[in-house]
């Protein structure tokens, strides 16, 4: 059920080891290995600062391999 009158929810840009990026509702405490990017706002503001910072999706991990 979606509420009309609910207020919009705030969430904080995070990033774990391998720089994958997600949302986490801001204020509440971060799961462990993810950390906070500095960035919070709206689900559409926090979504396009990740379309802009994550332009390699390849985990961190996979990337610094020889050869890919």
């Amino acid at each position: 059920m979606f509420d009309d009158d609910a207020p919009p929810r705030t969430y904080a840009v995070v990033r774990n080891e391998e720089e994958q990026y997600s949302l986490w509702p801001a204020g509440r405490p971060l799961p462990l290995g993810w950390a906070d990017c500095g960035v919070t706002g709206g689900k559409e503001q926090c979504l396009e600062y990740i379309r802009e910072a994550w332009t390699d999706l390849r985990p961190k991990s996979l990337r610094e391999m020889p050869g890919y």
